[in-house]
């Protein structure tokens, strides 16, 4: 959970968390809040974090990253610590038009598989590291 992230959301996020983990369900007032807080991309980062497509990618040297597997089946390098997703959606509403609460459904799928403790693990070298975190996704390069 990124520290960049509006006090609102961090603070849904944080209640997400300790409510998943006491009772490993979403309540449907969490549900609102979330698609209140993040629009229609809520129910789609959600989809992806269900269909396992979030992998926190681990390397020797200590460095971790989490790739989120699209809909068009591209992985896309998501950093919640920076709140950064190189795809064409965080690029327009974040880089381009600057909107401060601007989200992809990547980078939120990332978020909230952290904050549910749901995601998959892969260790990589740190040659396959250097290639993820340049932007070349496919961890078994």
């Amino acid at each position: 959970m990124g520290s960049s992230l509006p006090s609102v959301a961090e603070q849904l996020l944080k209640d997400l968390q300790r409510t998943y983990s006491e009772t490993k369900q979403i309540p449907d007032d969490l549900l609102i809040a979330l698609r209140f807080v993040f629009g229609p991309c809520a129910l789609q980062a959600l989809d992806l974090v269900d269909q396992r497509s979030v992998t926190c990618v681990s390397s020797p040297s200590g460095r971790d990253a989490f790739q989120v597997l699209g809909g068009s089946g591209r992985l896309y390098a998501c950093f919640t610590s920076c709140h950064y997703c190189p795809c064409p959606t965080f690029s327009f509403s974040v880089l381009r038009r600057n909107e401060s609460d601007g989200e992809c459904k990547h980078l939120l799928a990332a978020c909230l598989s952290q904050a549910m403790g749901l995601w998959q693990q892969e260790q990589v070298s740190d040659q396959q590291m250097t290639h993820i975190l340049s932007g070349q996704t496919e961890a078994s390069t």
